[in-house]
């Protein structure tokens, strides 16, 4: 099981950025899928998830309302799309599956994790 995500980089404060994650070797279409984060000296936490069907989502406090979490099951992929973009939003992002389908808030329900793509938000 692969997955891949990009979309990264440095945006001013303010900005959006699109985050994709493309998974490879599962079948994608029955997993619930999430999006994490983790800033320097913190620890990971939950950003936003996706349940198989792409019907029922879920964001943390600090986003809801800037971030929007999509999947296209036709092509394997979960996308965050992140707007209105705060320098506190700086962290290595990274994308997981978790084969119950519901799109969990907890990390310990991911099995499958991507590697991490860096999101810089300058003010």
């Amino acid at each position: 099981v692969q997955l891949q995500a990009s979309g990264g980089g440095l945006v001013q404060a303010g900005g959006s950025l699109r985050l994709s994650c493309a998974a490879s070797g599962l079948r994608f279409g029955s997993y619930g899928l999430g999006w994490f984060r983790q800033a320097p000296g913190k620890e990971r936490e939950f950003v936003a998830a996706v349940m198989w069907s792409g019907t029922v989502t879920h964001y943390a406090n600090s986003v809801r309302g800037r971030f929007t979490i999509s999947r296209d099951n036709a092509k394997n992929a979960v996308y965050l799309q992140m707007n209105s973009l705060k320098p506190e939003d700086t962290a290595v992002y990274t994308c997981a599956a978790e084969g119950a389908g519901s799109g969990s808030r907890y990390e310990g329900e991911y099995e499958y994790w991507g590697q991490g793509t860096q999101v810089t938000v300058s003010s």
